[in-house]
């Protein structure tokens, strides 16, 4: 290789070099122009965006401050005169007058432990039949069950024969009272006369009590209709709740056969909370009905009002049904009505209430043709009035009572155009 080449070779690679050099500090520098670049564009978004929040701002705040305040007058409205002649509209203003309130409660048919019976057999016994079951009706004295028991007979021959004795002696004692008369016989013999028929007077006359509790008549009981059975009667007109027993089976004296129930004397048992017991009083009268028949009232009155809370914080009412539904049934849960009249308030026909989004409201006339919608605050209806507890506002003024509903229509037609 000669010098020449040489020189030509370096000559080269100083080229080579200084390119690569060059190229290096050019890209260098894009970067940072870049950078800057981008920088410069990133603070200009921000400046964008912050007078773009400021101009939005003081926007809203000249549009608000434009913008008229129409909450106020959003429960107004205006009627033509043709518009105010189609509606027809009444007006009145408010009364002073007496408004009855009615208190509703809930409560139960109940039974007074008195009318409920439960049926047993003093002297115990065989059942030997019986047609019952639970919900049958019963008449008074109807027989409703019959049992058997030899020791039926033996009381009924001790009465027989011990009414036999009586009998003999009773004549022995009139004899011997007249020898005493006539001081034939001692006063000691005498006395042992009487004292035995006296004692026999007092065993007959028990054992005459014992057949009438197992429903033997003792007046009409002879040897010739001894029986080994006896009849239980109904001791009233009501009907049968439970039956313990079936036939063949043997019952103590001890246990209960049927449990019965009287119904006449059935009432209904409200509850009532203290917040109304002010408002009751015994006498008063009580509109009672079920839920599946609710038209069908029975009218009732209060006969005892309870003096102990229950847990529950309600106190029992017993109400007395004026007269007894066979169709009403122990336990059957009943709603009550309660009317209690109000002190003097006032009231404007019930026509005008306008109830909307949970409220009630009134419109007031304002001017010829210029209605105001306004929120009352009801109390209790009566007699198609209803008292209006927030009534200072409306003293002496125009209260729209009929056709108040087509203005409240037209007012939130209006509202929804606009």
């Amino acid at each position: 290789m000669n010098g020449q080449t040489m020189f030509y070779r370096a000559s080269n690679l100083n080229y080579a070099t200084s390119i690569m050099f060059n190229n290096k500090i050019k890209s260098s520098l894009n970067y940072k122009i870049l950078s800057i670049t981008k920088k410069t564009n990133f603070m200009k978004t921000l400046q964008v965006f912050a007078l773009s929040i400021l101009f939005s701002t003081i926007s809203c705040t000249t549009s608000n401050k434009e913008k008229p305040d129409t909450k106020a007058s959003t429960n107004k409205i205006t009627l033509t005169k043709e518009e105010l002649q189609n509606l027809s509209i009444d007006t009145d203003t408010l009364h002073q007058t007496y408004i009855s309130q009615t208190l509703h409660f809930k409560g139960k048919i109940d039974v007074p432990p008195q009318n409920i019976y439960s049926m047993s057999i003093p002297l115990g016994g065989y059942l030997k039949y019986t047609h019952l079951l639970p919900g049958m009706k019963i008449k008074k004295n109807e027989v409703i069950a019959i049992l058997e028991d030899p020791q039926y007979i033996q009381l009924q021959e001790d009465y027989l024969i011990t009414k036999n004795q009586l009998e003999a002696l009773e004549k022995n004692y009139q004899r011997q009272k007249d020898l005493r008369e006539q001081k034939a016989i001692s006063d000691k013999n005498y006395e042992q006369i009487v004292t035995e028929y006296e004692n026999f007077k007092v065993k007959l006359k028990a054992l005459e009590e014992k057949l009438k509790l197992i429903n033997i008549h003792p007046q009409t009981l002879t040897s010739d209709n001894i029986s080994k059975s006896i009849n239980i009667l109904a001791p009233f007109t009501g009907y049968v709740t439970n039956i313990y027993f079936s036939t063949g089976k043997y019952i103590q004296p001890s246990e209960v056969l049927f449990d019965l129930v009287n119904p006449e004397d059935i009432h209904l048992n409200i509850k009532v909370f203290e917040k109304d017991l002010p408002h009751l009083k015994i006498g008063q009268k009580v509109w009672a009905y079920t839920n599946y028949q609710p038209d069908k009232k029975y009218p009732s009155e209060i006969i005892l009002i309870n003096k102990s809370i229950n847990p529950d914080g309600t106190i029992d009412v017993h109400c007395h049904f004026d007269k007894y539904d066979e169709s009403l049934i122990p336990n059957t849960y009943m709603q009550a009505d309660v009317t209690i009249e109000n002190k003097k308030t006032h009231a404007i026909k019930s026509d005008a209430i306008l109830f909307y989004n949970n409220r009630y409201y009134v419109f007031v006339q304002t001017k010829e043709n210029e209605f105001e919608m306004k929120e009352v605050q009801i109390s209790a209806s009566y007699n198609q009035y209803t008292g209006i507890e927030n009534y200072r506002d409306l003293l002496n003024k125009k209260i729209v009572t009929k056709n108040a509903y087509a203005l409240m229509l037209k007012l939130k037609n209006s509202g929804e155009e606009e």
